[in-house]
């Protein structure tokens, strides 16, 4: 039986939702299809208004680390609901934003940090960039006003946002709106320009970024990278030692090193912060997506005390004049403090580590398949990218894999060429190896019989 309550046929949310919903980063052909209007997440699992159980593949959109449903994230989101729904954070608090505050900067290697609110991730960003600027502004240094990052990372949607994350099949027609930004290669192990193989090279990819550390360093404000991984330019991943490079580049310029954990943090690397990897200690961190178990929206920048402190109001005024109306909203803060005692309480971090080697031994030998390009694993991420095959393009080859792992009741959504599983943290090994094995034998037979 189909999840209760609903208070129309399925017929009727299908119709009106091709009416009236306009669906984000959804081509409007698709439309045509129609979608699964959900109803319920349980677990791994999300409900259609039909009773159909499907396995969420990527968590939708890398949010829902801790599986959908989570009684004690519910249980947090109705305790609050039921006290202080929302209450501003300026020229105010209350006690989830310093709760939470006070806790999330525990993770850090250097707790000495002030935390920023806001609503989704690229909010987070917008604030990360505009603090980097104004803090050299504030010291007297308004020439360090550049910002720097790689090519095809993306940040998010806000013009800002855009401008350091520009991707010309999602923002061409944004590109008047739009500020310059220094843009080194992207450091794609995939498809390297050295020629190198994987894990046998000397980052030569570095080269870009330093060309832009060496001509411009001196009007840099910040460079802000997706750590590890370019996510939206097909899970990119890239080495270590590139990370540890850019920190070492922007500790001897003095560049503010801003890292996007949007995605990456809260364990889906195999460690808290994918900036951990390289043993950083980034100026600024942008957090969201997984913060609050991807139950409610919530972002956070989370910005050194020395940054921070070049915004006092004496002698002259430095006020970062800057907010979001529900930025810390209480019940995203409550499910948020939530999350990060199940993360300390169930091991999630350690558990996606273990989780991340047993997706990386299923899927790695499918490089071996004809018509795959490449295969990346890091952590809890594990992409395939296919290759043109028989008269179709490797895009083309992903919508195939896509409809047919559909038809399966697992959910995908593929970046051009790529098909990827980002899936909760808190699946169970049954269920990973059983979404493994789908996409391994989708893959293969498509292959084969295209």
């Amino acid at each position: 039986m189909p999840p209760k309550p609903v208070d129309h046929p399925p017929s009727w949310y299908k119709n009106r939702d091709r009416r009236h919903v306009w669906h984000p980063y959804t081509r409007w052909s698709s439309h045509i299809e129609g979608f699964p209007v959900i109803v319920k997440g349980e677990g791994a699992d999300l409900i259609d208004i039909e009773g159909i159980r499907y396995l969420d593949a990527i968590a939708s959109w890398w949010a829902v680390n801790l599986g959908h449903g989570e009684p004690r994230l519910v249980q947090a989101i109705t305790d609050q609901a039921g006290r202080l729904q929302h209450s501003i954070l300026g020229n105010l608090s209350h006690d989830g934003a310093v709760a939470l505050a006070a806790e999330l900067v525990n993770w850090f290697p250097d707790p000495r940090r002030h935390v920023f609110f806001s609503s989704d991730g690229a909010s987070a960003v917008e604030a990360a960039l505009k603090i980097a600027v104004s803090y050299w502004s504030h010291r007297g240094r308004s020439r360090r006003c550049r910002l720097a990052t790689l090519q095809d990372d993306y940040h998010g949607d806000t013009l800002g946002a855009v401008s350091v994350g520009y991707l010309p099949g999602f923002h061409q027609a944004l590109k008047p709106l739009l500020f310059d930004v220094f843009r080194a290669d992207s450091p794609d192990c995939a498809h390297c320009p050295a020629g190198r193989r994987r894990g046998r090279c000397r980052c030569e990819c570095f080269a870009s970024m330093q060309s832009i550390f060496d001509r411009h360093a001196a009007e840099m404000a910040a460079v802000i990278v997706e750590p590890l991984c370019q996510g939206a330019a097909g899970m990119r991943v890239y080495p270590v030692e590139y990370l540890r490079r850019l920190g070492e580049c922007c500790r001897q310029s003095g560049v503010l090193l801003i890292v996007d954990e949007i995605a990456m943090g809260f364990g889906r690397t195999g460690r808290m912060f994918a900036f951990e990897h390289a043993d950083l200690d980034p100026d600024i961190v942008c957090l969201g997506k997984g913060l609050s178990g991807g139950m409610l929206p919530i972002s956070a920048t989370v910005v050194k005390d020395r940054i921070y402190r070049q915004f006092k109001d004496t002698p002259r005024d430095h006020t970062f004049y800057h907010g979001h109306t529900f930025g810390g909203n209480p019940i995203a803060a409550a499910a948020a403090l939530q999350t990060l005692a199940i993360y300390r309480e169930d091991n999630i971090v350690a558990r996606a580590e273990r989780l991340g080697r047993t997706l990386a031994r299923k899927i790695t030998p499918l490089r071996r398949t004809p018509g795959v390009r490449d295969v990346r694993c890091l952590g809890m991420i594990a992409a395939v990218e296919l290759d043109d095959w028989n008269g179709q393009s490797g895009s083309e080859r992903a919508q195939t894999v896509r409809r047919r792992l559909l038809e399966q009741h697992i959910l995908l959504r593929p970046l051009g060429p790529v098909v990827y599983l980002m899936p909760p943290l808190t699946i169970s090994r049954r269920d990973l190896c059983r979404l493994a094995d789908a996409l391994i034998e989708t893959v293969k037979t498509s292959s084969a019989s295209e």
